[in-house]
């Protein structure tokens, strides 16, 4: 099983102050020891990147240069790969996209979607429900209680 984390996740895993820091802290950690492969997709870094740094989404903005390190450090473990978009990735969001008709903020859920199928990536760890709505798409949220002892390393 290849799985993947969410931008909600990382952005919690950065924010000590939040209730989900150290479950999520602890999700990023195990997944990036391994052994099994972590994929990161290039919208979710990105995404992290935006968010993170920015003063009013996040409560307690990181520095751009603090925010890369964490990057850095992430894209440094030895379980975890990045990818993007790969020739045909437009005829994997429009079957990814078509069955859903996304439109505003569940538009880059699609795009990550897409960018999973396409990778074969078949799980992700995100709090939003929204990637529910795609097919052969595994969706666990890391602050469940069904899910409480699986990453305690």
């Amino acid at each position: 099983m290849t799985q993947t984390v969410d931008t909600n996740v990382l952005l919690y895993a950065s924010n000590a102050g939040a209730a989900e820091h150290e479950r999520a802290r602890r999700l990023v950690d195990h997944l990036a020891a391994g052994p099994s492969v972590v994929v990161l997709l290039w919208p979710t870094i990105l995404g992290y990147l935006r968010i993170a740094t920015h003063a009013s989404i996040f409560p307690s903005p990181l520095s751009p240069e603090a925010a890369a390190r964490n990057i850095d450090a992430l894209l440094g473990a030895p379980a975890v790969r990045v990818v993007g978009e790969s020739d045909g990735f437009w005829r994997e969001f429009q079957t990814v996209a078509d069955p859903v008709r996304p439109r505003g903020n569940l538009v880059p859920d699609a795009h990550l979607a897409a960018l999973m199928r396409q990778h074969g990536v078949s799980t992700i760890w995100t709090r939003d429900r929204d990637f529910r709505k795609f097919d052969g798409i595994r969706v666990k949220d890391p602050f469940d209680e069904r899910y409480a002892t699986a990453f305690d390393v």
